[in-house]
């Protein structure tokens, strides 16, 4: 790509997430030269997106760059001739995430953004509305690179990977975090680590950790099972068991604590929701304080609050992989792609998430073969789940969705599968038109 101006596209500029992805722009002008920045959202997000877009204006004007930046309703007029198109919106809001989490609940379910019933009826809502902007980035911008970071990332980009010609990579901030957290046990600069990473969207590991060309692994195992920090601010950190991760002899993502530790983490989750509310009814009061600082006309910086809201290294993980597609810099990176064979075993459509070399022709996977069977079978379980879902989601297929539920591990039976797949498609109502039918 020589292309000597960029533009970005960002769909759900009104995020409050937005600061983040500016700060990160502006690190990165000597090597980036983005030119113009088109944030763009829906009507009842109007109003926040004109106090990000004024926020980003201070940020642009403090350090005196050169960007032009534009906030619309207008999604074709973001996406025309964009070379990134990057998309974090939430259909429904913090609203419809707060229903996810309740309902599961109610069934004594883990009730969760992303993973089991609550990213199930995310990715209801989401696929259709993703797949409705990759025809847009089809016909304006048929070059351009999504950078997908709207949850459930992994199954939204095996949407996008199987329905649409979009160039398409879908990223998470949990493995960056994860490198952060390894460094910090260890002792040492993030750079000297490396993690061999396999699985799925949320559902990673660590397979090895290297660090000097040394394998750290156990010694690394040792300390999360100590209770060295290995957790998301979004996450209970409910603490490891030292044997079971030995035995496991892979790191676990904090989100593994859902699948492996579930009683645990159910029994927080409603003691949570009955004291403080859902995370997601948490959510909204960090929200609320975050864009009252937003319109103090004084801010132009990222403020430290923003590190509550759980995205912490969000602007790193989408803004190095801008960096190493424009740059063609042929760096490892950990996001979700086509499999391809890279895991034995699982279809080559299905999307993985794993360590990938990054150039401008996209990312190549590194290849793993044969899971562990400590793993594997997590793996096939949670696959299966997401491939149902996604065509549940693309047809408004109700025995599909009914099946995705049943074979996700973290719904114990099929009556529950079903009173919670009711209650989803009920309350979702307005947000599924494809299941009208």
């Amino acid at each position: 790509m020589t292309k000597s101006s960029l533009k970005l596209a960002i769909i759900g500029g009104g995020s409050s997430y937005t600061p983040e992805l500016i700060e990160g722009v502006l690190k990165r002008l000597d090597h980036l030269p983005v030119k113009e920045i088109h944030f763009v959202d829906i009507e009842a997000g109007q109003n926040k997106l004109e106090i990000i877009v004024d926020l980003a204006r201070r940020m642009v004007e403090k350090v005196g760059a050169d960007i032009t930046l534009k906030a619309s309703l207008d999604r074709r007029a973001a996406i025309k001739e964009a070379d990134f198109v990057m998309t974090q919106f939430r259909v429904g809001g913090l609203q419809a995430r707060a229903s996810d989490e309740r309902i599961p609940l109610k069934y004594d379910v883990i009730g969760q953004e992303t993973t089991g019933p609550g990213g199930f009826a995310k990715a209801l809502r989401t696929i259709p509305v993703i797949l409705d902007i990759c025809n847009d980035i089809e016909e304006l911008a048929p070059n351009a690179w999504m950078l997908n970071f709207t949850n459930p990332a992994g199954l939204v980009t095996e949407a996008v990977q199987k329905y649409t010609k979009v160039k398409t990579i879908g990223l998470c901030n949990v493995p960056v975090s994860m490198e952060m957290m390894i460094a910090e046990m260890m002792g040492c600069s993030p750079d000297k680590l490396t993690l061999e990473c396999a699985g799925l969207n949320h559902l990673l590991w660590a397979h090895r950790a290297w660090l000097d060309g040394k394998d750290v692994t156990a010694e690394v195992l040792g300390k999360v099972g100590d209770g060295a920090n290995f957790s998301m601010t979004n996450i209970f950190e409910e603490p490891w068991d030292p044997v079971f991760l030995k035995a496991l002899g892979a790191i676990p993502c904090p989100y593994h604590r859902y699948f492996y530790q579930t009683d645990a983490m159910l029994a927080e989750e409603k003691g949570s929701a009955e004291r403080d509310g859902t995370r997601a009814e948490q959510v909204m009061a960090t929200e609320r304080e975050l864009f009252e600082l937003y319109q103090d006309t004084s801010l132009d910086q990222k403020p430290e609050q923003l590190e509550q809201r759980g995205g912490a290294y969000y602007s790193d993980a989408s803004l190095n992989l801008v960096d190493a597609i424009y740059n063609d810099l042929n760096t490892i990176h950990v996001v979700n792609v086509r499999n391809n064979g890279t895991i034995a075993g699982l279809p080559d459509d299905a999307v993985i998430e794993c360590s990938a070399v990054v150039g401008n022709w996209g990312a190549r996977p590194l290849a793993v073969g044969h899971l562990s069977p400590a793993v594997s079978g997590l793996v096939h379980q949670v696959k299966a789940y997401e491939q149902l879902t996604v065509e549940a989601a693309v047809h408004g297929d109700y025995d599909q969705a009914f099946m995705a539920l049943a074979n996700n591990p973290l719904v114990p039976d099929i009556k529950r599968a079903k009173a919670i797949l009711d209650d989803i498609l009920k309350a979702n109502h307005d947000y599924l038109p494809q299941f009208s039918h």
